[in-house]
């Protein structure tokens, strides 16, 4: 396939913006990219995409989220409102879990994939946990991202919450999907944890276990909230990450969603071991748990990618609130520039996708580079160059300019219209199946209180 007349955004280090562009795509990779004209008669046979004159980039990246989140929206919790981010999970996160069946899990999925689809987002990494549908879920979202035509990391995560043999099955979940995924090129896998505040030291050893020889490293929670420290300081004596770091937990495949409240001795062994952060702006915002150090991270050091623990697969949102809540917080709009979000979200992102893929180099239009692109119909009314591209997405970018999405080579939207998933039918589904886990959920929130 020849994508032609395009703008080409390389993304490539350092960044390229190639106007009347084109690029030769071959076995869900990027053969070449130049002229089109010259692309166009070396490759006749090809069939031809014409972008038109659109931006032509790579497909976004989410370093973090929750497909299963999807079914809380509109979602009314019983009782007085939560005060705080534990009260959250307890009132809202714990007892959605638990309310999910099989079909729940599938069209969730469904439903956060055709977002992906439509924002654009070609690779996602995804932390899943439904306890009462639990042995076999992690294929079940495997078999709706390849239907999707997406690329995604998955894991399970692991809680002491519901007992010894439930986490034991999940343990296991994870394990059996780490083996299951090899051979399934757009999938990979890692091996899930829920916090440290609701996972003991037995559970963490198990864990450390039964990951040997899998080849992976972990993704969980960390810090999100104070009562996570406090929790790990009573129970052991150290902070979450030394007390992760002496499990064996810690390392340059493992993933640490938010470290909001991590201190400056945490952060150093996190970037000594080689450790990914993840910053999630929307959901701290929603939580009310503050604000993550990331420029202290960025500084130092620590590799810092962007996700948006279960927010929309709009990633330009997520830019945007990494933009403003920094400056807010510190009263300083020299917080958080535009260029250091960028390497959070294109380039470090980018080489977090590549750890889980290996052998494919992700987030470029450069050759051999997957095919993972998109189109943005963006006029841009001032002067667009490399250097100020990150502005143009904080202020200008919006989620209806992305009108085609392609992953490893395969057209999933074309000028808005999907073409791997019917969006009604999963949406009438899933209006169904909603209706009916929130009433499951609503009795193990009244519960819970």
């Amino acid at each position: 396939m020849l994508i032609t007349n395009g703008t080409l955004i390389t993304l490539d280090e350092p960044n390229e913006i190639i106007e009347n562009g084109a690029l030769l795509i071959e076995d869900g990779r990027i053969k070449a990219l130049g002229a089109s004209a010259a692309l166009a008669a070396a490759h006749p046979e090809a069939e031809v995409l014409d972008a038109r004159g659109q931006l032509v980039m790579p497909g976004n990246i989410c370093a973090h989220t929750h497909f299963y989140g999807a079914f809380a929206r509109g979602m009314a919790i019983p009782g007085a409102p939560a005060q705080d981010f534990p009260e959250i999970l307890q009132k809202l996160w714990w007892p959605l879990d638990q309310a999910l069946g099989m079909e729940d899990v599938k069209y969730s999925a469904l439903v956060c994939l055709a977002d992906a689809v439509k924002h654009g987002t070609t690779t996602l990494i995804d932390h899943h946990a439904s306890p009462n549908a639990l042995e076999g879920s992690l294929d079940v979202i495997a078999d709706a991202v390849e239907q999707a035509g997406l690329r995604a990391s998955l894991c399970y995560e692991v809680t002491d919450r519901y007992g010894p043999a439930k986490a034991k099955a999940s343990i296991a979940e994870n394990a059996r999907f780490l083996r299951a995924a090899k051979g399934r090129p757009m999938i990979a896998a890692s091996f899930g944890l829920h916090a440290s505040l609701t996972v003991g030291d037995a559970t963490l050893a198990a864990c450390v276990e039964a990951a040997q020889g899998l080849d992976t490293g972990f993704h969980i929670h960390v810090a999100e909230h104070q009562a996570d420290e406090y929790d790990s300081i009573q129970k052991s004596g150290k902070r979450i990450v030394h007390r992760l770091h002496d499990a064996g937990i810690l390392g340059p495949k493992t993933i640490l969603v938010h470290c909001v409240h991590v201190d400056p001795w945490e952060l150093e062994v996190i970037r000594d071991t080689g450790t990914w952060v993840t910053h999630q702006p929307r959901s701290n915002m929603n939580n009310a748990v503050g604000a993550a150090p990331i420029e202290a991270m960025l500084a130092g050091g620590v590799k810092l990618g962007l996700g948006n623990d279960g927010f929309s697969n709009n990633m330009w949102a997520e830019w945007k609130a990494a933009y403003l809540q920094h400056k807010a917080m510190h009263y300083d709009p020299r917080r958080a520039p535009g260029d250091a979000v960028a390497q959070m979200a294109w380039y470090n992102n980018a080489r977090l996708a590549e750890m889980f893929f290996p052998g494919a180099r992700i987030g470029a239009l450069a050759p051999g580079a997957a095919a993972d692109i998109i189109f943005v119909d963006y006029p841009s009314t001032t002067p667009l160059s490399a250097g100020n591209l990150p502005w143009h997405v904080i202020f200008g970018f919006e989620a209806g300019m992305v009108t085609t999405t392609i992953a490893g080579g395969r057209v999933l939207m074309h000028n808005r219209e999907l073409r791997t998933l019917d969006e009604t039918a999963i949406t009438a589904r899933s209006r169904e199946l909603a209706a009916e886990a929130w009433k499951r959920y609503e009795r193990y929130a009244r519960a819970a209180l």
